[in-house]
């Protein structure tokens, strides 16, 4: 079947708009995601891990994911972070961040996730807003170290809204 537009109508596209294109035609406005980074928290160490932007983080390689959670009765929980950063004409700062649930089993190499779940936060974080429910206290110390140690500048420049969310 051959893609044929009708003339006179423009073919839609997802178009990735960063700071490095100058696009303002059709589709302008798309997502940014050079502003968003992904932190994996596992067994209370957490770290960036840009592959999982497209699911291939260290600990999502050679999984294969299910929607049924009793299908990984051995599972370790892992989180995914989303962890958006904005621009003041002062500085930049933490500005958005969400975390998704997923629980691996790497020996028997099953997992579970909720991908639109994962997508959804993503586009949460983007749009600047903080859900980290379900992370416990040993994860949140632990998202909070990392992004400290990352850019302490950013840090204190963050929302106290963020900061009191990582510190309950």
């Amino acid at each position: 079947m051959d893609n044929v537009q009708p003339e006179g109508k423009k073919q839609i596209a997802l178009n990735i708009v960063n700071a490095k294109s100058k696009h303002k035609g059709f589709g302008a406005g798309s997502i940014d995601l050079g502003n968003v980074s992904p932190v994996i928290i596992d067994q209370g160490i957490a770290v960036i891990d840009i592959g999982a932007m497209h699911a291939k983080s260290k600990v999502e390689k050679g999984i294969k994911f299910s929607v049924n959670r009793e299908g990984v009765p051995e599972g370790r929980q892992v989180w995914v972070v989303w962890v958006a950063v904005d621009r003041t004409p002062e500085s930049q700062f933490y500005g958005g961040i969400t975390a998704c649930e997923m629980w691996i089993d790497s020996e028997a190499r099953r997992g579970w996730k909720i991908l639109a779940d994962h997508v959804n936060k993503l586009d949460a974080a983007l749009k600047r807003k903080i859900i980290v429910e379900g992370l416990g206290s040993t994860e949140r110390e632990a998202l909070k170290s990392l992004l400290i140690a990352h850019n302490e500048e950013w840090w204190a420049a963050s929302p106290d809204e963020l900061k009191a969310a990582l510190s309950e």
